[in-house]
């Protein structure tokens, strides 16, 4: 890219600038990252080892998991390591590599929840077609749609970002590499382009967003219909946690792009991103296990094997 004969590195935002606050951080988001990656990693053995769980809404689900380890994999570890060395710097293909992996990985969680959404609405909506419709090959291709499409937002973006010149020095107002942040810098009116292909993702996430919608009307009307109490249980306990982590996730995200510039500021930009780009890969584990019996059953299921291989 062009850029990389102006621009070596760029100052990540600290988050504090007394030594005691930092390590204060650094042990705070040790925390959340070690419990994002035991909750996560509950999830992939639960599923991978527990035949039970070979199910379209469980296949999602890992999946889902996945990409949520490698969302706050790509974020979380440069900041700890910032703040336990008392640095700032991040260099300029660190920076490339941050702000792609990040637009692919939430790109395709966003696409991934869409479906998810859709598979919900199947199984309660057209319990009948379940099996023809979300089959292994279609339940293996809308997976692959969702990661491609990640794929495809990240290439455009990360293009568009780095290929402008950067003149405006090298400090960046956020933790990690984010896109608004970096057009900051741009000294050209090229940035446009970027903001143009900015609304053209927002709108398709708004498109995604209303499909989410619709289908949870849908479900809803149906349960409502239900004249077993034990039908609406079991489908609330499957769609509420889903529900939830499309609330946590839109909410987050919607607010930190959209957020009206009055309520823009150096602290505030700093306390939305770790909403959207920290808390939910750490707390959707949780809320999945929440109101899941089967997901329960799994994990007892696997920890008792665990000390049975360890006696």
């Amino acid at each position: 890219m062009s850029n990389i004969s102006s621009v070596s590195e760029f100052l990540l935002l600290a988050f504090a600038d007394t030594r005691e606050l930092q390590l204060l951080h650094f042990a705070l988001f040790l925390g959340i990252y070690l419990a994002a990656l035991l909750g996560n990693g509950l999830i992939l053995s639960a599923v991978a080892c527990n035949h039970h769980l070979h199910t379209p809404m469980y296949f999602f689900l890992l999946n889902l998991a996945i990409l949520d380890l490698g969302s706050i994999s790509t974020t979380l570890p440069k900041a700890m390591a910032n703040a336990l060395w008392d640095t700032k710097t991040i260099s300029y293909q660190g920076c490339t590599a941050q702000l792609f992996l990040f637009a692919f990985l939430v790109g395709a969680e966003y696409s991934l929840l869409t479906v998810m959404a859709y598979d919900r609405y199947v199984a309660i909506c057209k319990p009948l077609h379940y099996g023809s419709l979300l089959g292994s090959r279609a339940c293996a291709q809308m997976a692959a749609a969702a990661w491609g499409s990640g794929f495809l937002n990240a290439v455009l973006h990360t293009d568009n970002t780095f290929s402008l010149p950067l003149c405006r020095a090298n400090a960046v107002d956020q933790f990690f590499c984010e896109i608004p942040h970096i057009l900051k810098l741009s000294c050209s009116d090229a940035y446009l382009r970027e903001v143009g292909a900015l609304m053209l993702s927002v709108s398709l996430a708004f498109l995604c967003f209303v499909f989410i919608i619709l289908s949870y009307v849908q479900i809803f009307r149906t349960v409502l219909r239900m004249p077993s109490e034990q039908g609406w249980h079991k489908a609330f306990s499957t769609c509420l946690p889903h529900l939830a982590v499309v609330s946590l996730f839109i909410s987050t995200g919607m607010f930190a792009y959209l957020k009206p510039p009055s309520m823009s500021s150096t602290s505030m930009d700093l306390i939305v991103s770790v909403l959207y780009s920290v808390v939910p890969s750490s707390v959707n584990p949780l809320i999945y296990s929440m109101r899941n019996q089967e997901f329960k059953d799994a994990v007892r299921k696997l920890f008792g094997c665990m000390l049975l291989c360890n006696q």
